[in-house]
């Protein structure tokens, strides 16, 4: 996000619903991340973002990469039409400064077409053959014989769409979330006897095809860019939950970076 005129705001205090509360886990509130206005967005096809209303992020990051359950963060849609007043911050810990944010498209590939960046993942392209599962080399055989101009798509994307925002609404699945969900959803089957327990390496192989399929079933709410020795956030949902504006079911988690 950035450019052009303004969308939202990082931080500072949020409209809220006359009468809510504000988010909290336990005793411990929530600092608003970003509040950002669905009309003022651009449309994008694939994209059920609610056509008006605020979407508010509300997370505390330390808190949330440390437990990891979900429950530091929260989502909250307000509709249009809701009477809301600016509410009041319970303290000064969970009001983080204020600043304006914009909007522009931007482009952007699937994981296993990104070009690999060492910095901060290996990706499963830059592993020997031998090395990858049965699905990651049906993968490479797909894009050998039907990508021969990969690398010229990437270079159009990236002239076309630079990228540099500081946060991205929209866009693929954070890819470590997808893993999580994929593992779940498996250990789930194999618990239930609807798939039998394999070898490690036919697992693996499971687990790529699990995560490629939960691809078109999930899509990035919002997420910060990455920055070395800091904390930042991913918000993904299913793209129904979306679309019915369930935002409670968004999942997030926080990461952080070190060198």
């Amino acid at each position: 996000m950035g450019g052009g005129s303004p969308v939202g705001q990082f931080g500072g205090l949020p409209r809220l619903p006359v009468g809510m509360k504000w988010p909290s886990a336990g005793d411990i509130s929530l600092p608003l991340l970003l509040s950002v206005d669905c009309g003022a967005l651009p449309r994008v096809d694939g994209f059920d973002l609610p056509v008006d209303g605020t979407l508010l992020f509300f997370v505390n990051r330390e808190m949330d990469h440390e437990d990891g359950s979900g429950r530091y963060a929260r989502v909250v849609y307000v509709p249009d039409g809701t009477e809301t007043a600016v509410a009041e911050a319970p303290s000064s810990k969970c009001v983080r400064e204020q600043l304006d944010v914009s909007a522009k498209l931007r482009a952007e590939l699937p994981l296993w077409l990104q070009e690999g960046d060492e910095d901060w993942h290996e990706f499963w392209e830059d592993l020997d053959w031998e090395d990858m599962s049965p699905f990651q080399q049906q993968l490479a055989r797909y894009m050998e014989r039907d990508l021969p101009h990969l690398d010229e798509l990437r270079a159009l994307a990236h002239d076309l769409w630079p990228s540099g925002a500081g946060l991205v609404i929209g866009g693929y699945a954070d890819d470590e979330v997808i893993n999580s969900v994929a593992e779940q959803t498996l250990a789930g089957r194999e618990k239930a006897g609807k798939i039998p327990a394999v070898p490690i390496a036919q697992w693996y192989s499971h687990l790529e095809k699990e995560k490629h399929r939960l691809t078109s079933e999930w899509i990035s709410l919002a997420r910060e860019a990455r920055v070395y020795e800091e904390y930042y956030t991913s918000f993904v949902i299913r793209h129904d939950d979306l679309a019915a504006a369930r935002v409670d079911k968004a999942l997030a988690v926080t990461h952080f970076e070190a060198p």
